[in-house]
């Protein structure tokens, strides 16, 4: 026997559209003599569906689109997700489709609640168990969360399933594939059967999907594993309930991964959204040089729009450094001089500020000059704007509310400034694409003379630590010192990442490539007077 796995790049709420797609995989399916095709959880209406689930008519319309599937595809049997709505609850469904009709539907029992994750929110948990008979094999259903605590797979296993079925929208974070494979071989150890693990492709809002879908056999032996971050639909040949081994895809090295991330990311949510181009303000720097090749390398250099905004601090370098970069990619570069709007800002504020000196007031002017010149570049021609900040700049704040947060969509919004350095340097191995003086020069948000970013910031080694301690593994100051740090930049760093709170709530939404963002992955008040730095020196008293 032949089986399928659609590892498919899905769009929340195009339901015809997700159902083409299915439709596809389906007839190649069968061509390829496949007898059971698995698609990713909720591959109907797309994950994360959120708050639409809550919407009789949305969970309506996608239960119209499986029964036309039922319908249509009487050839193979079908494994298709969708919100699945009786007498008023809403579950995450898997409905089996055979012999033109839904033969059974499945439940997700574990609904996860962390994270990203609120499923709690909009779904009811299932209970039963749901096995179904395909070609002399009997398959079970499990639902993503479902293999990630006992109960389910064994419930699965108990009702006579030979092999377990796992459709998934599981998001990519670094080490989440490692993860996945140590919960499903406690699963297989406790059920002894094997397990067959589809995973979603592509992007949705901050949260990006790496596919790379695999099988194991009933001793936990990884016995395929499929291509991250490629669509397509794979093949598992089983010799009666046994799985006959099979392609092994080779792991990409982290950077790739994380590049790969961030391209995914980038296409999808402009293809998605509907935009025929982006456009971005090009610095001389290393994060707007990065934002730029994943740009290119995302939708290609037609569709993007680099603009130089030169002040009266600009070095020379950075524009001969933005130009070289522009003309390396191919794309189309813009220079428009910020200094006359800045100035006419200065003069019509001149009696509001009567003499009082040059502080970050001027500086961020530049930067909301900057941002109103990429908005109106948006509004005219239809560009999404990239913003270029990285996680570092946005966990303390150092950055410019309607200035250089501006825009749409943040592409290194997760991307620690050390590793933007590693990013530009992978990219460099694969074709000249960052010029090298960018990489090398001392990052500078040139809004004054002379400035590096080192004037107002520890270095970015000690920074990006610092920030991992507090932001990712909630790891108090005092914890963070212990590490070998600083007592006094711990606890400035710290009170800096409270303060910008404020700030992060306005920014764009980025990828998420952490296994804690600054995002639905960290919710935190903006109003609140606890100050885990002063708790640290109560503590030291």
């Amino acid at each position: 026997m032949k089986i399928a796995l659609a590892q498919l790049n899905l769009t929340v709420g195009d339901l015809k559209g997700n159902a083409a797609k299915i439709l596809a995989a389906a007839g190649e399916a069968k061509a390829a003599g496949a007898s059971l095709l698995l698609t990713p959880e909720m591959s109907i209406c797309g994950y994360a569906p959120e708050d639409l689930v809550l919407r009789e008519d949305f969970c309506a319309a996608c239960e119209a689109e499986v029964n036309k599937l039922a319908e249509t595809v009487t050839y193979t049997t079908l494994i298709v997700g969708f919100p699945h709505r009786v007498e008023g609850d809403c579950y995450n469904a898997a409905a089996v489709l055979q012999d033109g009709k839904v033969a059974a539907i499945y439940h997700k029992q574990k609904l996860p609640n962390y994270s990203v994750f609120d499923e709690v929110r909009t779904f009811k948990a299932g209970e039963a168990a749901c096995v179904f008979d395909c070609d002399g094999v009997r398959f079970g259903l499990n639902i993503c969360g479902d293999i990630w605590e006992p109960g389910p797979a064994e419930l699965a296993a108990a009702a006579g399933a030979q092999v377990l079925l796992v459709p998934n929208a599981s998001p990519f974070h670094v080490g989440k594939r490692a993860e996945r494979r140590h919960v499903v071989r406690q699963r297989i150890d406790a059920m002894n059967i094997p397990l067959v693990y589809c995973n979603l492709l592509g992007g949705q809002d901050e949260l990006v999907f790496d596919g790379a879908s695999f099988v194991m056999d009933d001793k936990g032996q990884l016995t395929h594993h499929f291509p991250a971050w490629d669509e397509g639909v794979f093949y598992v040949e089983l010799d009666g309930a046994a799985i006959v081994p099979g392609m092994q895809a080779a792991e990409p090295a982290l950077e790739a991964d994380i590049y790969q991330a961030l391209v995914t990311g980038v296409r999808d949510y402009t293809d998605k959204n509907g935009f025929p181009s982006v456009v971005l303000g090009l610095s001389g720097g290393i994060d707007s040089a990065l934002t730029l090749a994943v740009a290119v390398d995302a939708l290609g250099a037609k569709r993007v729009h680099a603009v130089m905004m030169p002040s009266e601090f600009t070095a020379s370098i950075s524009l001969e450094l933005a130009l070289e970069m522009a003309e390396l990619l191919e794309v189309k570069y813009s220079e428009i001089a910020i200094k006359p709007i800045y100035d006419m800002y200065i003069e019509q504020l001149a009696e509001e500020f009567d003499q009082l000196p040059f502080d970050t007031t001027e500086e961020n002017i530049q930067a909301r000059v900057r941002g109103n010149l990429l908005m109106a570049l948006s509004n005219k021609f239809g560009h999404l704007v990239l913003t270029t900040g990285n996680k570092s700049e946005m966990a303390v704040g150092y950055a410019t509310l309607y200035g250089d947060m501006a825009g749409g969509f943040a592409a290194l919004k997760d991307i620690p400034k050390t590793l933007v350095y590693r990013l530009a340097n992978y990219r460099n191995r694969l074709s000249h694409a960052i010029p090298q003086r960018i990489i090398d020069r001392p990052p500078s948000a040139e809004l004054r003379p002379n400035q590096t970013d080192q004037d107002s910031l520890p270095p970015y080694e000690i920074l990006d630590a610092i920030i991992e301690g507090y932001a990712e593994h909630d790891l108090s100051a005092a914890e963070i010192v212990a590490q070998g740090h600083d007592a006094a930049t711990v606890r400035r760093v710290i009170r800096l990442v409270n303060l910008a709170e404020y700030k992060r709530r306005q920014s764009a939404p980025g990828i998420r490539i952490t296994p804690r963002n600054f995002g639905k992955d960290r919710r935190y008040p903006i109003t609140s007077r606890y100050r885990p730095e002063e708790s640290m020196q109560e503590t030291a008293k």
